[in-house]
């Protein structure tokens, strides 16, 4: 008999044309609060293991949790941007568990009275079809710590010598949006499934309430799939591939769950429900543990902590905070610019748009802001192993250097070491100017010096010039910039060299 965890993959195209398969994804995003869900300890993201904890957190005895305002504010806003209805009154769970990162052995979440439930969010594929995945629920819950597993050639606990625990990210709220199942993808399911987590996350992003680093963790997919004979109207069992950490991530998930599942199928093997987890080097899912139901975590409602009972007019208020959508903002964006669909998607890819935006609600032209971003400062952060968010440097700061071009103050080359001076921690745009004495050199009387000096150490290229050879002045026009340490205007010298070859 062909393991289940090890069967022969189908063909893709060939999975497709036999079976239906049946998605639904559960996004966790953590919100960016300054402090936990449920006390008062810091979120800091990268701090020393097991320094932003309380009794509270860590659920010893005689401790009491505090429900964070900014967070359940946070969470209606989420639900408001995906088309939900806010619920008039919930209340918290326990969810009983054992895990060596929940150190109260059970989570508080939302188990019957979510937050928000039963919304949509329209998500564009690439060739522009638009697919409305309905949301079924968003709920308030808190994270858990997190394991590292030393040894070993995985990183997993399977293998490692042993592991270590920081409890510093449990209790850092988080927010867990629930799609209904998306019926009717076939062939285009990974790509729906990677299509709905890219504009979920700029959706958030947008709202402010998180980073959506997946990188980091504060974002993270789980994916849910089934597959049924073709056409059959039944639903097959499905698994559930945990802590999916970036997009492309998903749609492999997506893509070799199906092949798997099929292969199970085929060796007439039934699916387990099981969690899987994803293996990034070989794209590929292997078994974690035994799904369980609702009714094995015995959620019961939380005794120490009240209802939450948002009123309308709190509702309506959060509301009015609502950014435009992205995708709106996109197309209005690409209007006032002037845009290619290709320039957008590059920006987009760049995760640029909201840079370049900054950029130019600063002053700058929008073409100076977008060279910029996409192409000399991108490099600067691949080099840095950063995110462009993450780079030393402004927007603000980026529209006066753009401003200082523009009014002859520096040449690109010189534009370029200031902003690597800014990126250095050397101040402002105009400290590094001053501070490196990097201004372009616009006085007419050093710049003749300079020129006649090169013309002298020339003077067989000041001969071609001087009998038509235009294209000569490049060497002079070179040598003096190389003098100048490149602060001469170079448009200026070439003026000032053919004049100087005139007489």
């Amino acid at each position: 008999m062909t393991l289940a965890n090890s069967p022969t993959l189908v063909d893709y195209d060939e999975v497709v044309e036999r079976f239906d398969p049946m998605l639904g994804l559960e996004v966790h995003v953590e919100l960016n609060t300054r402090t936990k869900m449920f006390c008062g300890c810091p979120t800091a993201f990268g701090a020393e293991p097991n320094t932003q904890v309380c009794p509270t957190c860590l659920g010893l005895p005689g401790s009491l949790p505090v429900v964070n305002r900014v967070a359940v504010e946070s969470a209606m806003r989420i639900g408001l941007a995906l088309n939900c209805s806010i619920a008039p009154w919930g209340r918290f769970a326990r969810k009983n568990y054992f895990y060596p990162d929940m150190p109260k052995n059970f989570q508080t979440s939302q188990y019957d009275e979510p937050i928000a439930v039963n919304g949509w969010l329209d998500v564009a594929l690439d060739d522009g079809e638009i697919v409305r995945v309905e949301i079924e629920r968003a709920h308030m819950e808190e994270d858990t710590g997190k394991s590292l597993h030393v040894g070993g050639q995985t990183g997993r606990i399977h293998g490692a010598d042993y592991s270590l625990l920081d409890y510093n990210r449990a209790g850092v709220p988080l927010i867990e949006i629930v799609t209904k199942m998306i019926p009717g993808t076939g062939a285009r399911a990974p790509e729906v499934a990677r299509a709905y987590v890219t504009t979920l996350r700029e959706l958030v992003k947008a709202l402010g309430v998180s980073d959506v680093r997946m990188d980091q963790g504060s974002m993270r997919c789980d994916v849910n799939l089934s597959l049924s004979p073709r056409d059959s109207g039944t639903l097959g069992t499905r698994t559930e591939t945990k802590n999916v950490n970036s997009l492309r991530s998903v749609e492999r998930a997506v893509r070799f769950e199906m092949t798997r599942q099929a292969g199970v199928l085929d060796a007439g093997d039934p699916i387990v429900q099981e969690t899987r987890h994803f293996e990034e080097q070989s794209g590929t899912t292997r078994a974690g543990r035994r799904k369980e139901t609702s009714e094995d975590y015995r959620y019961f409602p939380e005794p120490d902590l009240v209802p939450i009972a948002p009123p309308v007019e709190w509702v309506e208020e959060l509301r009015g905070t609502l950014p435009e959508p992205p995708r709106e903002r996109r197309k209005r964006i690409q209007a006032d610019w002037s845009l290619s669909d290709e320039e957008l998607r590059d920006l987009v890819n760049a995760d640029a748009l909201d840079l370049v935006a900054a950029t130019v609600a600063a002053g700058a032209p929008s073409q100076e802001a977008r060279s910029w971003w996409v192409s000399y400062l991108s490099q600067q952060a691949n080099s840095q192993g950063v995110t462009l968010d993450e780079l030393a440097i402004t927007p603000e700061q980026l529209a006066r250097v753009i401003e200082l071009v523009a009014g002859g103050e520096l040449n690109n080359k010189l534009a370029r070491q200031v902003v690597d001076g800014v990126l250095a921690g050397e101040g402002s745009p105009d400290d590094v100017v001053a501070g490196r004495g990097l201004a372009v050199v616009s006085d007419d009387g050093p710049l003749i010096a300079a020129v006649d000096e090169a013309l002298a150490a020339q003077p067989e290229v000041a001969d071609k010039i001087r009998s038509g050879k235009i294209a000569a002045a490049g060497a002079i026009v070179g040598a003096v910039m190389k003098a100048t340490r490149g602060q001469a205007d170079a448009q200026r010298v070439r003026e000032l060299v053919l004049q100087r070859c005139s007489g």
